[in-house]
Protein backbone atom coordinates (compact mmCIF):
# COMPACT_ATOMS: atom_id res chain seq x y z
CA UNK A 1 0.00 0.00 0.00
CA UNK A 2 1.47 3.37 -0.96
CA UNK A 3 0.68 6.56 0.89
CA UNK A 4 0.67 10.11 -0.42
CA UNK A 5 3.28 12.45 1.01
CA UNK A 6 0.54 14.16 3.01
CA UNK A 7 0.71 11.37 5.56
CA UNK A 8 2.05 12.09 9.02
CA UNK A 9 3.34 9.26 11.20
CA UNK A 10 2.88 9.14 14.96
CA UNK A 11 4.90 6.58 16.92
CA UNK A 12 3.62 6.21 20.47
CA UNK A 13 2.89 3.23 22.71
CA UNK A 14 -0.14 4.98 24.25
CA UNK A 15 -3.22 4.28 22.14
CA UNK A 16 -5.13 7.26 23.55
CA UNK A 17 -2.26 9.61 22.68
CA UNK A 18 -2.13 8.23 19.12
CA UNK A 19 -5.88 8.66 18.68
CA UNK A 20 -5.83 12.22 20.04
CA UNK A 21 -2.87 13.10 17.83
CA UNK A 22 -4.57 11.70 14.72
CA UNK A 23 -7.78 13.54 15.52
CA UNK A 24 -5.83 16.80 15.80
CA UNK A 25 -4.08 16.14 12.47
CA UNK A 26 -7.43 15.52 10.76
CA UNK A 27 -8.75 18.87 12.03
CA UNK A 28 -5.72 20.79 10.78
CA UNK A 29 -6.29 19.78 7.17
CA UNK A 30 -8.48 17.41 5.22
CA UNK A 31 -5.42 16.65 3.09
CA UNK A 32 -3.42 15.25 6.01
CA UNK A 33 -3.79 11.63 7.04
CA UNK A 34 -2.32 9.96 10.08
CA UNK A 35 -0.38 6.69 10.09
CA UNK A 36 0.32 5.30 13.54
CA UNK A 37 2.76 2.84 15.03
CA UNK A 38 2.55 1.43 18.55
CA UNK A 39 6.31 1.21 19.09
CA UNK A 40 9.67 2.00 17.56
CA UNK A 41 10.28 -1.49 16.20
CA UNK A 42 6.98 -1.55 14.33
CA UNK A 43 7.64 1.97 13.00
CA UNK A 44 11.04 0.93 11.64
CA UNK A 45 9.56 -2.17 10.03
CA UNK A 46 6.92 -0.01 8.36
CA UNK A 47 9.40 2.68 7.28
CA UNK A 48 11.98 0.24 5.90
CA UNK A 49 9.50 -0.93 3.27
CA UNK A 50 10.69 1.13 0.31
CA UNK A 51 7.54 0.21 -1.62
CA UNK A 52 5.68 2.73 0.55
CA UNK A 53 5.70 6.45 -0.04
CA UNK A 54 7.20 7.88 3.12
CA UNK A 55 5.36 10.20 5.49
CA UNK A 56 6.09 13.92 5.34
CA UNK A 57 6.80 14.07 9.09
CA UNK A 58 7.41 11.50 11.84
CA UNK A 59 6.34 12.38 15.38
CA UNK A 60 8.09 10.15 17.87
CA UNK A 61 7.41 9.53 21.56
CA UNK A 62 10.51 9.12 23.73
CA UNK A 63 9.31 6.69 26.39
CA UNK A 64 8.34 3.42 24.73
CA UNK A 65 9.08 -0.22 25.50
CA UNK A 66 11.33 -2.42 23.32
CA UNK A 67 12.86 0.45 21.33
CA UNK A 68 12.60 3.92 22.84
CA UNK A 69 12.25 7.10 20.84
CA UNK A 70 15.92 8.06 20.95
CA UNK A 71 16.94 4.60 19.72
CA UNK A 72 14.31 4.70 16.97
CA UNK A 73 15.44 8.19 15.90
CA UNK A 74 19.05 7.03 15.69
CA UNK A 75 18.01 4.10 13.47
CA UNK A 76 15.84 6.30 11.22
CA UNK A 77 18.77 8.65 10.61
CA UNK A 78 20.99 5.72 9.54
CA UNK A 79 18.63 4.65 6.74
CA UNK A 80 19.30 6.45 3.48
CA UNK A 81 15.70 6.84 2.27
CA UNK A 82 14.52 7.98 5.73
CA UNK A 83 17.21 10.32 7.00
CA UNK A 84 15.79 13.46 5.33
CA UNK A 85 12.30 13.02 6.81
CA UNK A 86 11.84 15.51 9.65
CA UNK A 87 11.45 13.69 12.97
CA UNK A 88 9.79 15.65 15.75
CA UNK A 89 9.96 14.33 19.30
CA UNK A 90 6.48 14.20 20.83
CA UNK A 91 6.84 13.69 24.56
CA UNK A 92 5.67 14.60 28.03
CA UNK A 93 9.31 15.25 28.91
CA UNK A 94 10.40 18.83 29.52
CA UNK A 95 13.98 17.87 30.33
CA UNK A 96 16.54 19.99 28.53
CA UNK A 97 18.85 16.95 28.31
CA UNK A 98 16.21 15.02 26.31
CA UNK A 99 15.86 17.96 23.92
CA UNK A 100 19.63 18.30 23.53
CA UNK A 101 20.28 14.58 23.04
CA UNK A 102 17.52 14.12 20.47
CA UNK A 103 18.65 17.21 18.57
CA UNK A 104 22.15 15.73 18.43
CA UNK A 105 20.63 12.51 17.05
CA UNK A 106 18.94 14.49 14.28
CA UNK A 107 15.52 15.49 15.60
CA UNK A 108 14.04 18.49 13.82
CA UNK A 109 12.09 19.65 16.84
CA UNK A 110 10.45 18.83 20.13
CA UNK A 111 6.71 19.07 20.82
CA UNK A 112 5.44 18.72 24.35
CA UNK A 113 2.35 16.51 24.67
CA UNK A 114 -0.54 18.72 25.69
CA UNK A 115 -3.50 17.51 27.71
CA UNK A 116 -5.51 20.39 26.25
CA UNK A 117 -6.73 19.39 22.78
CA UNK A 118 -6.80 22.96 21.42
CA UNK A 119 -3.20 23.52 22.52
CA UNK A 120 -2.19 20.29 20.79
CA UNK A 121 -3.90 21.42 17.58
CA UNK A 122 -2.17 24.81 17.76
CA UNK A 123 1.24 23.21 18.32
CA UNK A 124 0.82 20.72 15.49
CA UNK A 125 -0.43 23.43 13.15
CA UNK A 126 2.94 25.17 13.53
CA UNK A 127 4.57 22.12 11.95
CA UNK A 128 1.90 20.93 9.54
CA UNK A 129 0.16 24.02 8.16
Amino acid sequence: MTLPSTHIMIVDDDEDDRELFCEAVSLISDDLKCVDAHDGEYALQYLRDQERVMPRFIFLDLNMPRLNGAQCLAEIKKIEHLKEIPVIIYSTSNHQLDKQQTKELGASGFVHKHTDFQMLCAELKKWLA
